[in-house]
Parts: C-alpha cells; sequence; structure tokens
C-alpha cells in the first residue's frame, strides 16, 4: 500500500514539474567567441553576467523551470543553443546580445523576432550575428545553403516559422516595453533572419540590450547595477507573457523600481527604423587572435 502511495506522488510531482513554465536562456558568444568588444566592454561577459541574473530571477519562481545554453565562458555552436531550447521543450529561447557601431552616439536596446525581412540595418545585425558560424567545424556541410555573408540566403527558412512569430513579436514587446520603463532608449521590435533564432521550435527573441560602443551605455551594460536593472526587466516582460498565455500563478510578481520615465517608450511595430544604427565587426581592436565579431 506504501509504494502505491509514493508512486501517486511521485507521479503527481512529476505532473506538477512538466506544468511549469519552461524558459531557455542563450549568453550570446563566448570562449574564442568574443563578440563585440570596444572601451574594454567585452560583449561575451556582459552577455552571460546578465543571462546569470535573469536565470536567478527567474529561478525563485516555483512555476518557471530555466535551462541554460551556456553557464561557463565556453564556445557553442549556433545550432546546438537552438537544440539546447528543443531538448528542453521550452516555452520560450530568449537570447541576450549586446550591439555596437563605429558611430559612438548610437543608443538604445531592440528586441529581434525571426523573419525574412530584407531592411538593410537588420540584415547588417543578422548578417554580425550570424558571421559565427565560421568558428564552427565543418560549418558549411551544417549549413549548407546558407552565407553568412548574405543572411538572406537563407537555409530552409520557410513560412513553417511564421507559426510562432505572433508570439515573438508579443515577447518582444513586453521585454522593449520593460526597457522603456527603466528609461532605457528603446528602438522597437524588429525581424531578421538569425541563425540561432532559425532552429528553436518555440516562441523566440534576440534581445540587443544596448550598444557597448557608447562610452555611458557601455559603462551600464559592464556594471552589476545596469545588469541587474536589465535583467530584472526582461524577467518582468518573461513574466508577463507567461502571466498572458500560460496563467497567472501565486509568485508571478516582480517589482518594478520606483522610477520617474525620463522618456516614452518608443512604440514597438513590427515595421522597421529606417538608417538605424546597426552592429558592426570590432575585430581590429580585439586585444588577440581577431576573430569575427558574432
Amino acid at each position: 500500500f506504501i509504494w502505491i502511495i509514493n508512486i501517486f506522488f511521485s507521479i503527481s510531482a512529476l505532473g506538477q514539474s512538466n506544468n511549469k513554465f519552461k524558459v531557455t536562456l542563450d549568453a550570446g558568444h563566448g570562449a574564442h567567441d568574443y563578440g563585440a568588444i570596444y572601451n574594454g566592454h567585452i560583449e561575451k561577459n556582459i552577455t552571460l553576467a546578465i543571462v546569470l541574473k535573469l536565470g536567478k530571477i527567474l529561478e525563485n519562481n516555483p512555476n518557471i523551470t530555466v535551462n541554460y545554453t551556456r553557464k561557463t565562458d565556453v564556445f557553442i555552436e549556433l545550432v546546438e543553443r537552438s537544440s539546447i531550447a528543443n531538448r528542453a521543450d521550452a516555452n520560450i529561447f530568449v537570447s541576450i546580445h549586446c550591439n555596437a557601431n563605429k558611430n559612438p552616439a548610437a543608443c538604445g536596446s531592440e528586441s529581434y523576432v525571426m523573419g525574412l525581412n530584407k531592411n538593410a540595418s537588420n540584415l547588417a545585425v543578422a548578417k554580425s550575428e550570424n558571421a559565427v558560424i565560421t568558428l564552427e567545424k565543418d560549418y558549411k556541410q551544417k549549413y549548407e545553403g546558407f552565407d553568412p555573408n548574405n543572411p538572406s540566403s537563407t537555409i530552409g527558412i520557410t513560412l513553417m516559422q511564421e507559426e510562432y512569430l505572433d508570439n515573438s513579436i508579443s515577447l518582444a514587446s513586453k521585454i522593449q516595453d520593460e526597457f522603456g520603463q527603466i528609461s532605457r532608449k528603446v528602438r522597437g521590435v524588429k525581424q531578421a533572419p538569425f541563425m540561432v533564432l532559425h532552429k528553436a521550435y518555440m516562441p523566440r527573441v534576440l534581445i540587443e540590450t544596448g550598444f557597448i560602443s557608447n562610452p555611458s551605455e557601455g559603462e551600464f551594460l559592464d556594471s552589476e547595477q545596469g545588469q541587474q536593472e536589465v535583467a530584472e526587466a526582461i524577467a518582468r516582460a518573461i513574466v508577463s507573457y507567461k502571466k498572458e498565455y500560460f496563467g497567472a500563478n501565486s509568485g508571478d510578481v516582480i517589482d518594478r523600481p520606483s522610477k520617474k520615465m525620463e522618456q516614452e517608450p518608443t512604440p514597438v511595430t513590427n515595421k522597421e527604423t529606417p538608417n538605424a544604427p546597426v552592429k558592426e565587426d570590432p575585430k581590429a581592436e580585439k586585444p588577440s587572435e581577431p576573430k569575427p565579431s558574432e
């Protein structure tokens, strides 16, 4: 009789675990893939710091399960990052990055969803992010038909991906709204063909948290306080998305700092911002063994 009770409680616990909202967090870059480097700010370190802080916040919610593509300074191939989310049967996939531009005045965050939009600035960001595949072994075979110098030459990026587009835009919009609430400049929601998002079969977004090439924004993103504020903003957006699409539970509360907004958030739209600053290749500024920026 006792073993029957034990089995019952085991099944019950498993059911509760399976009902949890599952989030996969991806810290962009890692190891020999530095990402952008400006003014001593290194993208791979900032993205990891934000992801670890974000994960810690979400893990405090008993209704959310978090898994990571990386928790240390290691190199993970783009296709493996989305595969990690697929194997976890994640409800959402969130990839964290930092932007950069030769113009030090460029600033602000933007959230990307998977799409085939041919806006020049968006394609330039995607080109920079996708170039990391050249660091992978046998990438020409693995990504057959895809040219990182021409992101619009996709490898099987089909209308099947549109299944998750609306939900992805909803999540991306919530993230931009939350950044606006903490007085960060927001640049809206955009579409571009990112390989890291391509094979993740769930709503997914790539967040450019800000420009580390901007002295002020770079300092903010490379600070404990800045990383914590960014992590909390993303966490609030994720919880808001969970409540809207998967129902609210006790514990679904992340307080917002009591700050007056310095600006109204930019209206989130699927349309592109013309002449927006784009991510540039900063490899010439790297201290050693130059690599592609993404």
